[in-house]
């Protein structure tokens, strides 16, 4: 099944988010329209919240920080990453299980 927030870029995997900052915990809650929903616990403070989610998307889909670039949406709640290092399918099938997890 295609997820619609994700799309395939020459640099990689592009990942279509929309950010909840100041939240309990630090997790993605779900994939409606064509974003995924993250809530971060940090606040949108001196870029606290963009680090916060490239520390998570790094953790959650196995890559370094390095690989993991905000392309848009720097003071905004609607962002861009370019996921690099990994294939479209591989990004698909990490939030295939999240969400598979989270039914059971």
């Amino acid at each position: 099944m295609p997820i619609s927030c994700l799309s395939e870029k020459k640099q990689g995997v592009c990942l279509r988010v929309k950010a909840v900052p100041k939240s309990s915990r630090t997790e993605i809650v779900d994939l409606k329209e064509d974003r995924c929903r993250i809530k971060v616990k940090a606040p949108p403070v001196d870029g606290e919240a963009n680090s916060a989610l490239i520390a998570f998307l790094a953790r959650t889909f196995a890559i370094s920080k390095k690989a993991v670039i905000l392309k848009s949406g720097l003071k905004g709640k609607n962002k861009e990453f370019i996921l690099s290092g990994i294939t479209l399918k591989q990004a698909a099938e990490v939030l295939d299980n999240i969400f598979s997890k989270e039914k059971r």
